[in-house]
This record gives structure tokens, C-alpha cells and sequence, in this order.
């Protein structure tokens, strides 16, 4: 999770979200090529000596033509990659699906004799000792790592978003639709989010907590879970 005067992201735990992290590292390096480029010019136009002759203007032209272009092709393709990442699912190991309520989650294993519970934040006045305020909930998400968790979201009254920075998934809940994201917990851990869409007065007391763990233990838990 974030800390006190990050200033980068959260560490990547899932595939996706290091392709992200490289693409924003991409992004701020070709930015900062241009802010390099735009200074010298700045800067040479400033103190250089004043001259009426130019270079020849088709030239002018083309270069200020060609250079942008390239640059924007530059930034398209690495992100139409990831885009294109995000949005393929196949053959999951295992399907979530998670309801945005006014102000708490729910969610249903549908692969195992229909799991289902409700996920409320734990009120500060009840939070063991250690464990994140405004951050951790009374039934976490378990998910098995290194395996492929379909994500469904919808919502049952207004509308939510279904997000967890460091899984690199952020997938809005509107009711009446059923939308769908995927992730892969690339390490085991504990991983938290919030709802990412204004839904009202506490809006900011539904976190989500995923759980990433061995199979193994993923396997006890389902079959101890209640029904």
C-alpha cells in the first residue's frame, strides 16, 4: 500500500501493473526529452544573436511535422499494447464477482457452491491493533496466486468503481451492467483499494482488501468458508 510522502506508485504485484509502471516510465521520459528540447530552443533564441536569415521553410515544416508525429506514435503503440492486455481473458482459474452496495461490497465465488459475503470496513473504535484505519474490512477477498481471477462488477444502486492500484485493476460498477476485468496476484500478500467513484455520503468507507495466497491455502479456506 502507499505510504507517507510517496511519490511514485505502489509496487507492482500483478503483470499488468508492471507494464503500467513501464509505460508511465516511457511516458515521462519522452516528456522529458521534449521539455529538454523546448528549453535549449528557449534558451538559444535568448541569448543568440538576432538574424533575419532562416533555414529554408519547407524544411521548417517537415521537421515540425515529422518530429510530433513520431512522437505520438511513440506513446500509442506501447499503449495500445497494454490496452489490448488489459482487455484479453482466457480461460480463467477462477471468477469473482463483486456487487457495489451503498456503502459496502459483496461478493460471490460463483466456481465454489456459490461463496458468497458481505464486506464492510471495520469501524476505527473495532480495528485490531496493526491493521490500517479506514482501510481494512471484516471479510477479505482470498484469491489464489499466480492463478487468473475474472473479475464481474456491477452494483445495486448507485453507481461505485471496483479498484486496487497495486493489481494494476480499476473497473467501474453501474447498475443494471455487468462489467468484466481480470488480474493475477504475481506474489502472495494483502492488497488494498477503495471505491474510485463518488457513490454518496460514505463514499470513502468501502475499501476492498484482496488476499493473495498459495493454492493450498486458498483450497482450506473455500472449503471452511460458509456457503
Amino acid at each position: 500500500m502507499a505510504n507517507h510522502s510517496q511519490l511514485n506508485f505502489q509496487d507492482a504485484s500483478s503483470p499488468i501493473m508492471e507494464e503500467l509502471m513501464g509505460f508511465h516510465d516511457h511516458a515521462l521520459m519522452v516528456a522529458l526529452a521534449i521539455c529538454c528540447l523546448v528549453l535549449y530552443l528557449l534558451t538559444h533564441m535568448i541569448t543568440g544573436k538576432l538574424s533575419s536569415n532562416t533555414v529554408n521553410a519547407q524544411v521548417i515544416e517537415i521537421v515540425w511535422t515529422i518530429l510530433p508525429a513520431m512522437v505520438l506514435i511513440t506513446l500509442a503503440l506501447p499503449s495500445l499494447r497494454i490496452l489490448y492486455m488489459m482487455d484479453e481473458i482466457n480461460e480463467p482459474d477462477l471468477t469473482l464477482k463483486a456487487i457495489g452496495h451503498q456503502w459496502y461490497w459483496t461478493y460471490e465465488y460463483t466456481d465454489l457452491k456459490e461463496l458468497t459475503f458481505d464486506s464492510y470496513m471495520i469501524p476505527t473504535a473495532d480495528l485490531p491493533l496493526g491493521h490500517f484505519r479506514l482501510l481494512e474490512v471484516d471479510h477479505r477477498v482470498i484469491v489464489p496466486m499466480s492463478s487468473t481471477v475474472r473479475v464481474i462488477v456491477t452494483a445495486d444502486d448507485v453507481l461505485h468503481s471496483w479498484a486496487v492500484p497495486s493489481l494494476g485493476v480499476k473497473t467501474d460498477a453501474i447498475p443494471g451492467r455487468l462489467n468484466q476485468t481480470s488480474f493475477l496476484a504475481s506474489r502472495p500478500g494483502v492488497f488494498y483499494g477503495q471505491c474510485s467513484e463518488i457513490c454518496g455520503a460514505n463514499h470513502s468507507f468501502m475499501p476492498i482488501v484482496v488476499e493473495s495466497t498459495p493454492l493450498a491455502n486458498f483450497e482450506s479456506w473455500s472449503s471452511l468458508s460458509p456457503s
